[in-house]
């Protein structure tokens, strides 16, 4: 159980929100994530039934899903319901049923594209939410660094030593590579995955290069791309796709990867303190996706408009959002002292760019040029600064 300060209450009254509208939603992210505590958090002010699909008992109680299913009342949750995915086809009868007899609650370890399948036969009858780690608006600004370092997963951050932390990352990286992938029908040895993921966590930040990661491990771009989307349909990374406007000058093409979580991408790099963090290479990396993954979590469910913009020449701006006729652009930058640059400049003028906010690791508000201000990242989220 989560301690009352961390109890998540803005995921909660979303979902609940969501079931007061459709007859099912499924709550979906990564494993060890919180979806389990959450749902039994709703199920517990009424009616309820909790199956979890990974006993092997509430397996055979759904033997027969809709003789199971059919009579029951109130919030009907499903765990791990990427373990049997035919459950959705008399989910389809029972959403249809009226007067409606119960609501359903399932929860998943799988994106939307992976059971795609599976839930097309509740197309309209079913809303999907995505459950994050900890966030920054959860735990408080001033356990940001904490939160950079450690990660959003609950037992990683709330872990009572680093060490603790460093061991619960590991069993989780061995756990997901032998257990949940092959659960998920990913053929793929743990020793290939987990060295995939490694050279993955060095990209962190950059374009994909398929081509390069292909002949580093010996395999064909297709194969690279799709250990990348095995990856992101289970939450682990994210690509940031570039955006294009019709200019003289060469764009990128290729999208940006970024692990989601920072404290599994430190992991992997062997960052297990702080300081090592602020002496590691890859520390303005890091810092940056930390930052694109707060951004995008404050925008909720929707990312389609979001982008990153570069040329062949150099120019480059980490984040564009792109909201109708607005844009906007974020750079980041892991100093103490940001100024606007050329490439800033470059991006305000090719890209029509109403604004650029620079995020910095400091306190203060600071205007730089005309459409350029840097911030905290606790104004760029629209966040109290708390400590």
């Amino acid at each position: 159980m989560l301690p009352m300060s961390l109890n998540r209450q803005r995921h909660q009254a979303e979902i609940e929100r969501l079931l007061r509208s459709f007859p099912v939603v499924a709550v979906l992210g990564a494993r060890q994530v919180g979806k389990t505590s959450l749902a039994r958090r709703i199920a517990s002010s009424r009616a309820s039934t909790f199956f979890d699909l990974e006993s092997p008992v509430d397996r055979a109680r759904l033997f027969d899903p809709m003789l199971a299913l059919q009579d029951l009342r109130g919030l009907v949750i499903l765990d791990e319901v990427q373990r049997a995915p035919e459950i959705f086809a008399p989910l389809r009868v029972l959403a249809d049923r009226k007067p409606r007899r119960a609501r359903f609650l399932v929860l998943g370890s799988a994106s939307p594209l992976l059971l795609r399948q599976a839930t097309e036969s509740l197309a309209g009858r079913i809303a999907f939410y995505e459950l994050p780690g900890f966030d920054i608006e959860e735990v408080g600004t001033q356990s940001a660094d904490k939160l950079w370092l450690r990660g959003g997963f609950p037992d990683a951050y709330l872990a009572r030593t680093e060490r603790l932390s460093v061991e619960w990352r590991e069993q989780f990286v061995r756990t997901f590579l032998e257990r949940d992938l092959p659960e998920l029908g990913i053929r793929i040895s743990a020793v290939t995955m987990r060295r995939f993921w490694t050279m993955l966590a060095h990209y962190h930040g950059q374009t994909l290069n398929l081509s390069e990661l292909g002949r580093s491990l010996g395999v064909s771009d297709h194969t690279i791309r799709q250990y990348v989307d095995i990856l992101e349909s289970t939450f682990m990374v994210r690509t940031l796709r570039p955006w294009h406007e019709n200019l003289s000058k060469r764009q990128v093409k290729a999208p940006k990867l970024f692990f989601r979580d920072t404290g599994i991408l430190h992991h992997l790099l062997g960052i297990r303190s702080q300081a090592e963090l602020l002496s590691h290479p890859r520390l303005g990396a890091s810092w940056e996706g930390f930052v694109i993954e707060a951004i995008l979590r404050r925008a909720r469910q929707s990312h389609d408009g979001f982008y990153f913009w570069a040329t062949h020449a150099g120019a480059e701006i980490d984040l564009v959002r792109i909201e109708g006729a607005k844009r906007v652009g974020y750079e980041i930058k892991r100093t103490s002292a940001p100024s606007i640059t050329p490439s800033m400049r470059a991006a305000l003028t090719d890209l029509a760019l109403d604004h650029i906010s620079v995020i910095y690791p400091g306190t203060h508000r600071m205007k730089l040029a005309a459409r350029v201000e840097a911030m905290p990242l606790a104004e760029a989220l629209g966040l109290r600064a708390t400590g």
